[in-house]
């Protein structure tokens, strides 16, 4: 019995939320006295030996040019087939897009009991339960797992990542590769920018900022910071930004290191995408605004002028 994780990856390379489900992936294995491995699907430009830095002890490629591009139903059945000969018990996936996608089929194929959005190891003193976000992040759940397969999909950002010295070995796995139902006719890409899945900061900004024409004081600050822009529902409504960026209950839903609210009041909406975010910092000239019950930081304040100064602080500190 092993323990698998699915690595996902995008043109190559391997996102950074596979990388705290390899090192969950190892825990579990290390629980359950055995081994973790791996498989990823397409063809990848990462070194796949470093996987065995987070614990991952062999990595299994499927290389095959129609999985560069993601088919729920397709990689559905090629891991269905790796976990079945691979003798994998516990499938991890990264809760996000992809592993949204997978995960569900997976269990259905393969009579799996599933937890989606774990945070934490599981408990294996009595049986197996993992424990989950439920109610939009706003309580926990403990949920036993009782079949003999069990699939788990970890929140990003709920893990943290450690690493060592060691390597995986990498092996080619022979998979039957069916041909997709679905046809890619084109794609829009968003260049330049964090991923905000990805992003360790997320600046956001709000209805407080009145115009898109006052969007340079995000996009200054995000850039100073290394940190991805987001904005609430009603600016993404009404086209001050590109959808993409939209964060909430409607939107995406979130968990960065740090998250700072420009000029947004925190509706129940909002939060329910923001609330697993590590630090909340919030600036609003409402001191009633709802947000500031959830922030861990708060400035009351016209954004219009604590945002220069903060902009100006920043670039002193990098300087210094």
């Amino acid at each position: 019995m092993s323990v698998l994780i699915f690595l996902d990856q995008s043109e190559g390379q391997i996102k950074k939320s596979s990388l705290e489900a390899a090192c969950y992936a190892a825990k579990v294995a290390e629980q359950l006295s055995t081994t973790a491995e791996a498989i990823i699907l397409g063809n990848v430009t990462d070194d796949l030996t470093a996987i065995g830095n987070y614990g991952i002890k062999k990595v299994h490629t499927v290389k095959n040019d129609a999985l560069n591009q993601m088919d729920a139903q397709v990689f559905t059945k090629v891991i269905a087939e790796a976990a079945t000969k691979l003798g994998a018990k516990v499938i991890i996936f990264s809760n996000n897009f992809n592993g949204k996608a997978i995960a569900p089929r997976l269990s259905v194929r393969l009579k799996a009991g599933l937890v989606s959005g774990a945070v934490a190891l599981p408990d294996t003193s009595n049986g197996f339960t993992v424990k989950k976000n439920v109610f939009s992040g706003k309580a926990f759940a403990n949920v036993s797992i009782t079949t003999d397969t069990k699939i788990i999909s970890l929140n990003p950002n709920s893990f943290s990542t450690t690493k060592t010295d060691a390597v995986a070995e990498v092996a080619d796995f022979a998979a039957t590769v069916d041909t997709s139902k679905v046809q890619v006719t084109s794609t829009d890409k968003v260049v330049g920018e964090i991923p905000l899945s990805e992003a360790e900061i997320v600046v956001s900004g709000g209805r407080g900022l009145k115009g898109p024409e006052n969007w340079a004081m995000v996009t200054d600050l995000a850039k100073l910071l290394g940190a991805a822009t987001a904005c609430s529902r009603p600016v993404s409504d009404s086209d001050w930004r590109p959808h993409h960026e939209h964060v909430g209950q409607t939107g995406l839903a979130i968990a960065p290191n740090l998250y700072i609210a420009i000029g947004i009041s925190g509706a129940i909406q909002h939060l329910a995408g923001v609330n697993r975010s590590k630090v909340i910092v919030v600036i609003n000239k409402d001191p009633e605004a709802p947000f500031f019950k959830a922030a861990d930081y708060g400035i009351v304040g016209d954004a219009f002028e604590v945002m220069p100064k903060i902009i100006e602080a920043v670039k002193k500190l990098k300087q210094a």
